[in-house]
This record gives structure tokens, sequence and C-alpha cells, in this order.
């Protein structure tokens, strides 16, 4: 069970503190499709929470559509598109046998070979003609995560990546036959209802989906704030406001104000500036990575001691990049 902490004290609403990690935990895969979230019960004791704001906290996530109710069997974490859900077990039967199986049950609903043909010839078409248009989508407000993302798939796939905003999603697909959306789960629910808008008004727009993708899980870079000695001074950049804003979150859940955290936008001079003079340590994605040491480079005469930089591995996690390429048919 992921460990969640909560500072009581803080400023920032013990519930919101509550519904960021459970949010990472999710978009990181802590929590993958099909699980289902601790009870309130459980909650309440791990974090000393009243079992009214984790009731509270659990309708937010609901509502943002990372999770949903089962009557009479919790809160599960919502199954997107084809995901597998964490209870189902990896197939060790033979794709031959699979494939006759699956033929087998057709044939006993009734359906031709013609038709099973048929169908599973257009069902595959839809999904390389999906492929051949790989689009990015984020809100306008965090364009920095598309940009990231963008960035990140160029180079691991090695294929045209487009950026297109949530609110300019419908205008776009409206004018193309067949795409594949890509966003992290923090958007997945936003594109969803977009595509199902879309579909409703354009019933020939079939051959669009949706591939959520897992961000990173931080893990080392967590284990290094913890490390960190009281009054030490952390800052964090990054391309995307919202990482920003949610890693802020998530850091004082865990240190409090035992350490003073400092975040700043790469592009942002002014604030990148003041916060390379003042950081001991400084965390920033890849994307940041190579601006924030030649900022350092520049500004080295002016400054105390040279704070450590901590580039992180990526923002998206490398099981999704493999997941992706099968899904867009570029594995060998």
């Amino acid at each position: 069970m992921v460990e969640f902490h909560i500072q009581t004290e803080s400023e920032i609403p013990a519930s919101t503190q509550l519904f960021s990690q459970i949010c990472f935990a999710i978009a990181s895969r802590q929590f993958p499709p099909g699980y289902r979230l601790p009870s309130t019960r459980q909650l309440a004791m791990q974090t000393g929470l009243h079992r009214n704001t984790i009731s509270k906290v659990y309708e937010r996530l609901a509502t943002a559509g990372f999770v949903e109710a089962h009557m009479g069997s919790g809160i599960f974490v919502r199954v997107l598109g084809q995901e597998v859900t964490q209870t189902a077990t990896p197939s060790q039967t033979p794709l031959r046998e699979m494939i006759e199986q699956s033929l087998d049950g057709f044939l006993q609903q009734g359906h031709s070979l013609h038709q099973i043909r048929d169908l599973f010839l257009r069902a595959t078409d839809e999904r390389l003609r999906a492929s051949t248009q790989l689009i990015v989508t984020v809100p306008r407000h965090d364009v920095g995560a598309g940009e990231i993302m963008l960035k990140e798939l160029q180079t691991a796939l090695s294929i045209p990546v487009q950026l297109i905003f949530l609110e300019d999603l419908d205008a776009s697909l409206s004018q193309q036959t067949a795409a594949t959306l890509v966003t992290v789960r923090y958007f997945a629910s936003q594109a969803e209802t977009v595509l199902k808008e879309l579909q409703t008004t354009h019933p020939s727009a079939k051959a669009f989906r949706i591939i959520p993708i897992d961000i990173y899980s931080y893990q080392q870079e967590l284990s290094l704030i913890q490390s960190l000695k009281p009054g030490s001074r952390l800052g964090l950049v990054s391309l995307s406001a919202g990482t920003l804003g949610v890693a802020e979150v998530m850091i004082y859940s865990v240190r409090g104000e035992d350490i003073y955290v400092m975040t700043a936008q790469c592009q942002d001079v002014p604030k990148l500036r003041a916060l390379i003079k003042q950081a001991q340590t400084i965390i920033c994605d890849q994307a940041s990575c190579k601006i924030v040491k030649q900022a350092i480079a520049q500004y080295e005469e002016d400054l105390i001691r040279i704070p450590k930089v901590v580039c992180c591995q990526s923002y998206i996690d490398p099981n999704s990049i493999e997941v992706l390429r099968r899904e867009l048919g570029l594995d060998s």
C-alpha cells in the first residue's frame, strides 16, 4: 500500500494534499487500472484525516475521471480504452490457440468466417490508420507538459508527433479521418469527453483512439528529497507549470516546512536566476536540464556555491513507451 503523508498544520488543505498524492499514484501506475483504492477507514487510520474528508477526495477523483465507484465493491481506478486491469494475468496460451478459441466463440454466436475475417481486417485497418497520425493533447494552460511529451515521444519513436490543445481538439479532429491521441492520465478524461462528442456528431469518425500514458514514478528523486537535511533549499525546474504545482504539494506533504522549496519554469529567466542563486539542490526534467546547467555556468561568478543538479530520467514511464510502440505497430 502506498504511504500517504499529510501535514495537518499546513496552509495547503489536507484534502488537496491527499488528492494530489492519489492522482500521482494513479498517473505513475502505482495504482494501476482496475486497482481498488483503500477504504476510507484504511486511509483515515494511515493519514489521521476524517473519513468524510477522504470521501470528498474520492468524489473529487471521480468527477475528474480518475476513479469510479462499483456498488458494493469499492472505488476503483478507471480503465481507459483497451487497458489491462491489475487483476488480469498475462495469457500463457499460444497465439494460434487464442485465435482458434476466438474463432470458435464467434462461430458459436452465429457469425460466418467471412464476416469474422471482414470485421477483423476492418478493425486492424482502423488501428493502422489511426497510428499514422500521433497527437499529444493537453490543456492550453499546461503547454509545458505537452512540449515535454512531444520531445520525448519524437526521440523515442522517431516519428512525427503533433501537439494540439484540448480546447482545439474538436475542431482539429473534425478535419481528419484517423488519429491516435496520447495524453497523461491527468487529462485523459477531458480528451475522452471530446472524442465521444466528436463521434456523436460525426458517426464516421471511428478511427480515433486515446492511449493514456503513465508518468515516471520519480522514486529516486523522492528518496533524495526525503534524505535532505532540515533547512535545505531545494529548487524545482520544469517546462510544465502543472508538474511544478503537483510536485510542490507532494514535497510539502512529505517534509512540511522542514525544507525550503522554490520552483521556476525554465523559460522564466528572472525566477530561474533567483532559484539558482539560492538553491543547494536543483531537480529538473530532461527538457530543462540543459537550460539549467547553462544558466549556472552563466551566473557562476555570482554564486556562493554551485548547486547540485539532478536531471530526472524522463517524464513518460519507459513501459508506456514500449506499449505505445506496439500499439502503433512500430515494434520489430
